[in-house]
């Protein structure tokens, strides 16, 4: 489908933040360093030793996303996991020295990105759109998702409106054996 041709703002948006992920995939390949861990190493470029409870705050995912990161960061080299001094229950994240390199060479993939995404911008336009994805942004944020939210009432028709009774009552299903 041309995307020129669809008329939904967020199935445009969709495709092209799609399009940007595949870009982005392409040229961290090689780098040992995979989409969602730039931000990790960031912060930990800027403050190194959080706890793995702080970063996942810090980044806003799950921990249990971020010990699956951690994992294959510390298998390729980037991090090190060590316990708390003053609390060994508490894991603290160091950025290593490969970590860091690496890191140094996202911030050129990251302008490489930057410069092919808004090549024929003008930067007004790019200020306009930045403002535009900040509001996108905090409107999404106060936005409840919640599925509880969402439920229909129980009371409430749902489905095809037949009873089926208990299971096994069916009128088609589990019919006696002759």
């Amino acid at each position: 489908m041309d995307i020129h041709r669809i008329q939904s703002l967020e199935l445009v948006f969709h495709r092209v933040a799609k399009m940007h992920g595949h870009a982005l995939h392409a040229l961290l390949s090689g780098k040992e360093v995979y989409p969602g861990q730039p931000p990790l190493l960031k912060a930990l470029v800027e403050r190194d030793g959080q706890s793995q409870k702080e970063l996942a705050e810090r980044m806003n995912i799950t921990p249990a996303t971020l010990t699956v990161m951690l994992g294959r960061m510390e298998k390729t080299g980037m991090v090190v996991r060590r316990p708390d001094e003053a609390d060994q229950r508490v894991s603290r994240v160091f950025i290593t020295e490969k970590g860091r390199l690496a890191f140094g060479s996202l911030e050129e993939t990251q302008k490489l990105m930057e410069a092919a995404c808004f090549a024929q911008f003008t930067p007004e336009e790019q200020i306009i759109f930045r403002r535009l994805l900040l509001q996108m942004h905090e409107n999404l944020k106060q936005a409840d998702f919640r599925q509880e939210e969402r439920e229909v009432a129980r009371d409430e028709p749902r489905g095809h409106g037949r009873k089926h009774g208990k299971h096994g009552d069916h009128p088609k299903r589990h019919r006696p054996r002759i």
